[in-house]
């Protein structure tokens, strides 16, 4: 973070949100406790309690609501993880078999409801605004999904349409996280304004990198399986951008032969490992990668109304790593 005072403090913070993501996922009954904690016990970024922690410094700090909100924005995430890995049939979630791999797609979604079910207790005891909060960002979340699952229309632009659909997906709940922390520590509401714009802006230019270290990273370092999108004729970024530059008539042999093999089947091992072989080589990935940048350069844009501060400066900090993930 560049301060090593603010570091101590968030670690700490940190540790305590970690304790008491353990209590809240945990059941009386030992097949719920094991399915609540299954992807909890494979770790994670932890990038939405960061969030709270961090913006609850433009207020007056930590406290026991901010502390509450930060568990309650990451149980409200994983839970969307259980359903995602139904839908996206993905075998690896986090290095770890997906819950539906090991429970079945029923356990999997009833546990991912479980988890929505314990994150909606906490905020309801946070207020009524934190209760909006969170259920704007749950429909953001569902409409996402929802979008995802249909496709754009014949009149909506593809690449605008995924960029709605990621900043429901992604960047509604990380912008939740920045509203709960100002919100929850008193800050101005034109700091919370200013922030919650910097979430919805990390959170695509994260996922944006995602699309990218997806395709070029192994599952060890992902800790999922390279190229499963592929696979289920899901679209991102880069496959978007090339499909984008066919309609334009720009796109290069090499891609044309590309966007044909995206199209046929990629059920085995050896044809998918090509084709994303290819896709790395190819330019089109590289734009995707200035396109994360941008959206991180925007979102760093937005602190320019927050006053100079070591916590400015970690935000600063924080959307710059979470592009530079790509490299």
């Amino acid at each position: 973070m560049g301060d090593s005072e603010l570091e101590s403090r968030m670690g700490h913070e940190l540790d305590e949100i970690e304790r008491r993501l353990r209590a809240a996922a945990s059941h009386a009954e030992r097949i719920v406790d094991e399915t609540s904690r299954h992807l909890l016990a494979a770790g994670g970024k932890r990038i939405r309690p960061v969030l709270v922690l961090l913006t609850s410094q433009f207020g007056d700090g930590v406290n026991e609501q901010v502390r509450q909100a930060a568990v309650a924005t990451e149980l409200t995430h994983l839970a969307t993880l259980y359903h995602d890995d139904v839908m996206d049939s993905a075998p690896l979630r986090r290095g770890a078999p997906s819950a539906h791999e090991v429970w079945g797609n029923s356990v999997a979604i009833l546990t991912g409801d479980l988890l929505f079910a314990r994150a909606s207790q906490l905020v309801s005891e946070l207020g009524p605004r934190a209760v909006r909060v969170q259920a704007d960002a749950f429909e953001r979340l569902v409409m996402g999904q929802l979008h995802e699952t249909l496709g754009p229309s014949e009149d909506e632009d593809p690449i605008e349409h995924y960029l709605q659909v990621l900043a429901d997906k992604t960047g509604s709940l990380i912008a939740a996280a920045a509203c709960y922390g100002t919100m929850l520590s008193g800050a101005d509401p034109s700091i919370q304004d200013a922030l919650v714009r910097y979430g919805e802006k990390v959170g695509v230019a994260f996922q944006l990198a995602d699309d990218v270290i997806d395709l070029t990273s192994d599952s060890d370092t992902t800790g999922k399986t390279p190229g499963t999108d592929l696979r289920e004729g899901v679209a991102t970024m880069p496959v978007l951008l090339l499909r984008a530059r066919a309609g334009a008539g720009t796109l290069d042999a090499a891609g044309q032969q590309l966007l044909a093999d995206l199209d046929s089947d990629l059920g085995a091992d050896d044809t998918l490992a090509d084709v994303l072989q290819r896709l790395r080589e190819h330019d089109v990935l590289e734009e995707a990668r200035q396109m994360a940048r941008q959206w991180s350069g925007e979102a760093t844009a937005e602190l320019a109304a927050l006053p100079e501060s070591a916590e400015r400066e970690a935000l600063e900090v924080f959307a710059g790593l979470l592009v530079d993930r790509m490299a």
